[in-house]
Order: C-alpha cells, then sequence, then structure tokens
C-alpha cells in the first residue's frame, strides 16, 4: 500500500512520531503515525522489538539506534507498506506510549513565573532571586501520569480561602491546567555522572505534550515551606504521541537572552530552544496559544540542572517544562494567568469563565516547522473533567 500524504497534513515523513496502539483484536505494540493511518512496526518491519506495549526497550538502546530505526521507517513508508501492518487511526486504541519512570516538572517561562509572582507577590519583585540562575522545578509522582483521554476527577483536599479563618476539607474549588512540553529520556545516566548541555540529544528521545493539572486552592495552602503536594500530584496527562527529538531540527531556535550568563555547566554553545506553537481549547473554544520559543531555560538547560548533583536519568523519564506563557495575555498557558486570578474571566460558551468545572473538556494541540518545510504536529492531548469521588 501506497499511504498518501496531503500536504497540509501535521504528520508527514518529518515527523513519523512514535506511539502505543492495539489493533482491532490485537494486542498492544509500538507504531508510528503517517497521515491518518498507523504503521504497525513489528509487522511491517518484521522485528520484534516493536511487538511490546512500551517504547521503552526501543528507547532503552540509546541514539544510535533511534537514528537506524528512524532511517529504516523512513525507507519503509516511501515505498510499498504492507497492507496488513497498516490501520486506520480511527480503529485503534491509543495507549500511553511508554512506562514512566521518573517525573519532573519545572517552571522555565520567565512570563507565567512573573505573572504569577505578580499575583501572589504584589508588593515584591516578581521573581524569586534563584530563578534566573537556575531551572526551578520539583518532583512529582510518575503512577499518576495518564494517557489522553482518561478523565480527571476532581481533588478533594484541605483548602483555605484567605477570608476563612480555618481550612476545610472537599473538592478542589479552583481547578486549573498547565499547558507544558515534556521531554521523554531515552538512555539514562550513571549515578554521579552529570549530562552536560551539550549531551541533551544523546539522552532525550522525544517530547509530548503535558497538562500539568493543578488544584490552585489545594496548592496555595500546602505548598509552603516544601512546594507542590497534592495540588498536583493527582494527574499529569500526556499525548499518544512521542515526536522524536530527531524530527524537531527545523524547529530550534535560540533560547531568549539569559541575563545574569548562566554558571558555566548550564551555558550553551548551540542553544536549545524550540518553536513549538501551542493552542488551548477550552470545551471546543480556542482560548489561548502559548508560545514555546518564548521559554527562558531550555530542556538541554533543564536536563542539565537534574542530573548536576549526581541524579541520575532512567529509560522512561519525563520532565516536562512548566506552564507555557507568552508575554501577551492571550498566550497564557494557564487559567489561573489567563482569568489572572479569577478576577478576569474569559467568556466560554456565551458565559464568563475562570477555573474548571466539572464537565468541562481541554484541548491541548502543538505544532512546530518541519526541516522540510511545512509543520510537524504533536497529537491532541483531550481531558474532560468529572466530579469529585
Amino acid at each position: 500500500m501506497i499511504i498518501d500524504v496531503p500536504a497540509e497534513s501535521g504528520y508527514g515523513r518529518d515527523n513519523l512520531p512514535y506511539g502505543v496502539f492495539s489493533p482491532p483484536g490485537g494486542d498492544p505494540r509500538v507504531g508510528v503515525r503517517l497521515a491518518d493511518v498507523v504503521v504497525d512496526l513489528a509487522a511491517a518491519l518484521d522485528d520484534p522489538l516493536f511487538a511490546v506495549p512500551s517504547l521503552n526497550p526501543l528507547m532503552a538502546r540509546g541514539k544510535r539506534c533511534w537514528e537506524q530505526v528512524r532511517e529504516r521507517i523512513v525507507e519503509l513508508v516511501s515505498g510499498e507498506v504492507p497492507d496488513a501492518a497498516v490501520h486506520p487511526l480511527e480503529q485503534v486504541r491509543l495507549h500511553l506510549p511508554f512506562e514512566v519512570a521518573d517525573y519532573v516538572d519545572f517552571y522555565a517561562s520567565e512570563h507565567h513565573a512573573s505573572n504569577l509572582g505578580r499575583l501572589f507577590r504584589p508588593d515584591a519583585a516578581p521573581l524569586m532571586p534563584n530563578w534566573k540562575h537556575l531551572p526551578v522545578g520539583y518532583h512529582g509522582r510518575a503512577g499518576t501520569v495518564i494517557p489522553s483521554g482518561t478523565p480527571i476527577p476532581r481533588p478533594n483536599g484541605q483548602r483555605k480561602a484567605p477570608d476563612e479563618a480555618a481550612p476545610s476539607f472537599g473538592p478542589s474549588r479552583r481547578l486549573d491546567i498547565e499547558a507544558e512540553l515534556g521531554f521523554v529520556v531515552g538512555a539514562g545516566s550513571e549515578p554521579g555522572v552529570p549530562v552536560p548541555v551539550e549531551d541533551f540529544a544523546e539522552h532525550v528521545f522525544g517530547a509530548v505534550l503535558v497538562n500539568d493539572w493543578s488544584a490552585r486552592d489545594l496548592q496555595a495552602w500546602e505548598y509552603v515551606p516544601l512546594g507542590p503536594f497534592l495540588g498536583k500530584s493527582f494527574a499529569t496527562s500526556i499525548s499518544p504521541w512521542v515526536v522524536p527529538l530527531l524530527a524537531l531540527g527545523g524547529a530550534r531556535v535560540p533560547t531568549p537572552v539569559q541575563d545574569p550568563t548562566p554558571l558555566p555547566y548550564l551555558r550553551e554553545s548551540e542553544p536549545w530552544g524550540l518553536d513549538v506553537e501551542f493552542s488551548v481549547r477550552w470545551n471546543g473554544e480556542e482560548v489561548s496559544r502559548p508560545p514555546y520559543r518564548e521559554m527562558y531555560w531550555s530542556p538541554a538547560q533543564m536536563l542539565a540542572h537534574l542530573t548536576v548533583n549526581g541524579a541520575t536519568c532512567r529509560t522512561g523519564d519525563l520532565f516536562a517544562s512548566g506552564t507555557v506563557s507568552g508575554p501577551e495575555p492571550d498566550q497564557r498557558g494557564a487559567f489561573i494567568e489567563l482569568t489572572w486570578g479569577g478576577a478576569e474571566p474569559v467568556v466560554v460558551g456565551g458565559r464568563p469563565r475562570t477555573f474548571l468545572e466539572d464537565g468541562d473538556e481541554i484541548t491541548l494541540t502543538a505544532s512546530a516547522p518541519a526541516a522540510s518545510g511545512g509543520r510537524i504536529a504533536f497529537g491532541e492531548l483531550t481531558n474532560r473533567v468529572l466530579p469529585a469521588r
């Protein structure tokens, strides 16, 4: 079968994102998306490496293997693909594409961090003193990283509004999203051996969309002095397709000017900024277009900082950028920013909205320039909010 790829498709031969899917009546296995079909790599390449329900075995083999596999796939889809290996997208079930080992979330947008600083500390400097010296982050909960399509029950916890004398327990009243880009580690590192910025592409396999769901009222009450905990740990969702880092060469751009100059271990000779354009849809209506190119810290700097103390990275580790936000009000990637803490509602479905209600559906999409022109799509990340249990 010759697979036709429309010119406007974000899933052409420049992309070829990996995912894990089940064909009708079959077991989960690894495939790539081309246009609106999924190619079963185990069947097409006659290779048991892909007849497994996870990308981890492939990712663990390292960059040289990733390059060789990509060459094989490009050659395959440039000609005739066996009919039995081609499945229409609407007929397959998509799964979590990799087994998550560890999860770290950063806070890499100066616009987002400054906006939250102005909201939470109006009489102080927007950024904390350390922010421009290191990529700030926290360790999340790998076990609650979930795939697109998974419902999000509203979390319960302690919350205390400023006008309340004591905390109460119950469902979050300020449920929020964070539109982020996540990076998936393929090749791990040795204990005690930091990963330098120049080795980023030796370790990171690809990128996914991330929604870091956030209960702002739970977070506000608990986060001092140790940071995010129950306000974040209930759910982090990711898109079903992992865009290979090898596909993102055409999207590389410099990061914004970093002043003061970072310490030597964070300095990049070839910056890993990425020109990725997000879209956030709330019940089908676009409310924001966050630009990833505005992110102050690059993913290479994030990984270097994550490992500089000797901590390892492992196959399946996921680290996310933190909320992607730009300088304009319609480029903010979290509703706490977009509605300025609820003081400036946005109109969705003909009525003013601030934070999420039960039944709301959030969809994140994103695209980046392809090396040979056109765009590379990152897939669609959609989840619906359910009532608290």
